[in-house]
């Protein structure tokens, strides 16, 4: 993932993704502000506005107008959270990145908490929504996915899922996010052998606009959660998977067929009536089949091209290296 050069004096780079969030951000610049000048350390504020139809983007430039450590990465329209962190990540300059959501539910008081956490030893520190103040279904569907990402992922968390997460700069840029996979970057991160851990945080209620959760964004998440397994154990090599597979009900196939011709040749069986002649055959082709589609797999691997799916309108506050050279084709002029 390319990144801007470090800048001077920049310790912290808070990335925040909103979508009509206007009227939550100027008190959650003041409570960024406030508790960024008790810890003394140099930071900026990157938010990025996916594609609200609101005032977000000109209360974000006003803030930039006061204060040049606010910056603005604005998409053409919504393309949901996974993309503006991604393009959020490419823009950070700090030591530690911290994500957080724009909806003031998450508390900026708890970032020099997550900071001792992340400097006793861990790479990524997310936060855990212990007590948490959103409606029962929002809370009964969460604690479904967060169990069951905790079973097929292989680390134990209370909460993938929360805004709120405090990263060393090198873990950001080991990941691509793209699609739900914001969900999982723990995940990603554990996988591609960070250390992490989680530390409870106080969760408010919403105090301005509506939730932006729904059913659906739930089974994409569940979907996203088979890719992100699948991706982090074989994207590189896809035949290990479907090559077993393939090679499994190839050889089933085989010595079914095996023994079947026997029995014709040896034994004078008739095989117009064996539902078993019609299951080694099949047993067969799926094989080739499933190896066919790890050798594909192979191709398309060994040629494929990153990208990103976003188009991002403008940008306020970055430096033009960022738009240049990190951006590329996905920038184009208001």
């Amino acid at each position: 993932m390319n990144a801007i050069a470090k800048l001077p004096a920049v310790d912290f780079s808070l990335v925040i993704p909103c979508f009509n969030e206007a009227e939550s951000l100027p008190e959650l610049y003041r409570q960024i502000t406030a508790v960024m000048a008790r810890m003394q350390k140099g930071y900026e504020i990157i938010f990025v506005d996916d594609g609200s139809t609101d005032e977000s983007a000109q209360v974000i430039e006003a803030l930039n107008r006061s204060d040049d450590r606010v910056k603005l990465i604005q998409f053409s329209r919504n393309y949901g959270k996974s993309a503006a962190l991604a393009a959020g990540f490419r823009a950070v300059s700090g030591r530690y990145v911290v994500t957080m959501d724009s909806d003031l539910q998450d508390d900026p008081e708890e970032i020099p908490r997550l900071l001792e956490k992340l400097e006793s030893g861990f790479d990524l520190v997310s936060g855990w929504k212990k007590v948490r103040h959103d409606p029962l279904t929002k809370r009964l569907a969460s604690k479904v996915y967060n169990y069951f990402t905790s079973i097929f992922s292989g680390i134990r968390l209370h909460d993938f899922n929360c805004g709120l997460k405090i990263y060393r700069r090198e873990v950001i840029a080991s990941m691509r996010v793209y699609g739900e996979l914001h969900r999982y970057l723990p995940v990603i991160a554990f996988r591609n052998g960070f250390r992490v851990t989680e530390l409870p945080v106080r969760h408010h209620a919403r105090q301005y606009g509506v939730s932006k959760f729904g059913m659906a964004r739930f089974a994409r998440g569940a979907f996203d959660l088979m890719t992100i397994s699948f991706l982090t154990r074989y994207k590189m090599r896809p035949l290990h998977l479907f090559g077993v597979i393939g090679f499994i009900c190839f050889l089933g196939g085989f010595f079914i067929s095996l023994l079947l011709a026997y029995e014709r040749l040896f034994e004078n069986k008739y095989l117009s009536n064996r539902p078993l002649l019609f299951l080694g055959v099949l047993l067969i082709i799926v094989g080739v089949q499933f190896f066919s589609i790890g050798l594909l797999g192979e191709m398309i691997t060994s040629l494929r091209k990153e990208s990103d799916a976003f188009l991002v309108r403008r940008c306020i506050g970055c430096p033009e290296k960022f738009t240049r050279t990190t951006l590329d084709d996905h920038f184009f002029a208001a």
